[in-house]
């Protein structure tokens, strides 16, 4: 009876009907004669009714395609006032997209399917034609898909890029390797001579991973040590910015006074010791334009806490100040702005019959502790990086021996592809206030130069924020959380593009999460981690990503704007000495088949010697290097 049942079955790919329809579901009946598990077409076995795997129903002219989200056998799933089908197989589905006969597939579906329409299963052939890329030019191949693993996954690189990707997995799921390949594979020189890719990375895992490709920049690096010195001049932060790592709030006549004495500072300054050409009437106290602030602190300082020599006919000016002198030299104890060391004033005396008065300044009270605020932060070596920019260091006469343009040159890819800004040395308090200044100084000079050849409309940007979840919290209200969400809106349509590296969606904002076009999805075990992805999964089949806790490490679930339709993923792990160091330490050594250890050390190597002096030097320079360096001068 089976026999005869199967000798009927004339089309191998025909898996059964269609029974009910509703919006982007469909509910397929499958045949009795069609076999359970496997089906073999031109001696290709493919498993039928497996989650995710992909169904095509005709319809004229067209092949509708859709992926597998439920399956079952007896009680199917109802629909609206349907009758459960007791006893039936079923597959239900959602539409993701078609394709002409012999044409490329397309997102989208321009006609349902109708009652009883035929659906086969998705041969090799079918998919080589559902992922084949249209223009080769603009797809990038990162990998292989799971279920049929010579054919390539392809990303449309132009929206990737611009319409914004998350890459999200628990610790562990090869997250940091897998956006290690994807940026290997979009900064190839044969293909891409114009790529640039910035990277900020808290943790300092990159600055080996890209080789001859990337420029590292790192809070006190060392150019022998494969990492240059990061700086960010002060002065190309807004004055709100500025304020709020310097002095922190101010109001009233405190805020107007420093802001006016910024904007005069900033008329007469000269970047790269050149007259800047900005028009007065366009000048402003946010111009990004070189301004002393050792000098706007000294003479804040000298505001509030001097004292006068009461001289008729003269203000309290600083021709009158009371300076105290050197004992054996008579020389007046000025004081050095570059230095951050403070003029030296004598107490105020008002003595009866003394001839000698000294008044105080009729400023003391002004901003006393947010001056001294601003002096601590000067004299914090921490933060030399900001406020002692090696070239972009401002003299007090307002000159520097670089301008901007040398600086986004460097961060911006001109060098090379990928721009690696080890944040790793940056201290925790500013680590949200530094992060959104280098956002908006990225953001800023792209959007306003816009129409030049570097501008992000010629030459797009494509910004890597690892370990996102950090700095782009739900609750929280950041400067880093304000510009990422000002480009995730904006970004599109000036060449600027975000992807969003984190474990944790479920901390991410929403409302960046949401921008990001593409879901590179890793496996997540935390049910309130998936269920962000699922709200913000574009394709209507977020029921898939439940798969997510079973995937393998290095396998990704990738769906939105890059591909096509959603893809089950392996991704190429690039070469061992070009990945991240994120690699999980050895507790036990893991030997390879040569017997060889993979990974030396941990619990089971005899125990190193006692040299507890690095790991301080290490610890007090924040340097891990630092080890390495004092193990060399012994």
């Amino acid at each position: 009876m089976n026999s005869q049942k199967l000798s009927k079955k004339v089309d191998p790919t025909k898996l059964g009907t269609v029974e009910d329809v509703s919006g982007g579901t469909v509910r397929i009946k499958l045949d009795d004669d069609t076999a359970t598990g496997l089906v073999f077409v031109r001696g290709e076995g493919y498993r039928v009714g497996q989650v995710g795997s992909f169904v095509r129903i005709p319809a004229g002219y067209v092949d509708l395609f859709g992926v597998v989200t439920h399956v079952g056998a007896g009680a199917a799933p109802t629909t609206g006032e349907s009758a459960p089908l007791f006893g039936d197989r079923w597959l239900q589905l959602e539409l993701v997209g078609q394709g002409l006969r012999g044409q490329k597939f397309e997102r989208g579906i321009a006609a349902y399917p109708s009652i009883g329409d035929i659906a086969h299963v998705v041969t090799e052939s079918d998919l080589a034609a559902l992922y084949a890329p249209g223009d080769q030019r603009s797809y990038v191949a990162i990998g292989r898909v799971a279920s049929t693993e010579s054919i390539p996954c392809f990303l449309d690189v132009n929206k990737l890029v611009t319409r914004h990707s998350a890459v999200l997995g628990s610790t562990g799921a090869g997250k940091s390797t897998a956006v290690a390949g994807l940026l290997h594979a979009l900064s190839e020189s044969y293909r891409f001579p114009s790529s640039r890719i910035v990277v900020l990375d808290i943790h300092g895992e990159y600055a080996k991973a890209f080789g001859d490709s990337a420029s590292v920049f790192k809070v006190g690096g060392n150019p022998e040590q494969g990492a240059r010195p990061l700086y960010v001049p002060y002065w190309a932060l807004t004055a709100e910015e500025l304020l709020a790592i310097t002095t922190g709030p101010l109001a009233g006549a405190p805020l107007s006074h420093v802001l006016d004495s910024i904007l005069e500072k900033k008329r007469h300054s000269k970047p790269a010791h050149a007259d800047h050409a900005v028009p007065v009437t366009r000048l402003t106290v946010d111009t990004p334009l070189p301004f002393s602030i050792h000098q706007l602190w000294y003479e804040l300082h000298s505001l509030q806490y001097s004292t006068h020599v009461e001289q008729i006919g003269k203000s309290q000016s600083k021709e009158t100040w009371a300076l105290e002198k050197t004992a054996d030299t008579g020389v007046p104890l000025i004081g050095d702005a570059m230095g951050v060391v403070r003029p030296k004033f004598k107490p105020h005396k008002d003595e009866k019959g003394d001839p000698e008065k000294i008044r105080k300044s009729t400023s003391e009270s002004l901003m006393r502790s947010q001056t001294d605020s601003l002096e601590g932060r000067l004299r914090d070596p921490r933060l030399d990086f900001l406020f002692r920019p090696g070239p972009w260091t401002v003299s007090t006469d307002g000159e520097t021996d670089d301008d901007l343009s040398a600086l986004l040159s460097q961060w911006l890819g001109d060098e090379r592809p990928i721009t690696v800004l080890d944040l790793s040395g940056i201290p925790p308090p500013i680590l949200d206030d530094l992060v959104g200044v280098v956002l908006r100084i990225l953001y800023d000079s792209l959007f306003w130069g816009r129409n030049s050849q570097t501008g992000g409309k010629f030459r797009p940007l494509l910004v890597v924020l690892e370990e996102a979840h950090t700095y782009l919290s739900a609750q929280g209200r950041g400067r880093a959380g304000l510009a990422a969400r000002r480009i995730a809106k904006e970004g599109r349509k000036y060449g600027v593009g975000l992807m969003l590296v984190s474990q944790r969606p479920a901390e991410i904002d929403p409302t960046i999460l949401s921008q990001c076009g593409t879901l590179i999805a890793m496996r997540l075990s935390n049910s309130v981690d998936r269920s962000h992805v699922t709200a913000c999964a574009s394709d209507g089949i977020g029921e898939l990503l439940g798969m997510l806790p079973t995937l393998r490490t290095g396998e990704a679930l990738i769906l939105g704007e890059a591909v096509g339709l959603p893809v089950r993923a392996l991704i190429d792990a690039p070469l061992p000495d070009k990945r991240p160091d994120s690699s999980d330490p050895a507790v036990v050594t893991r030997v390879g088949q040569d017997g060889k250890p993979i990974h030396p050390g941990g619990w089971t190597e005899p125990k190193p010697s006692h040299d507890y002096d690095s790991l301080v030097a290490s610890w007090r320079s924040q340097d891990p290097i630092a080890a390495e360096v004092l193990k060399s001068t012994d």
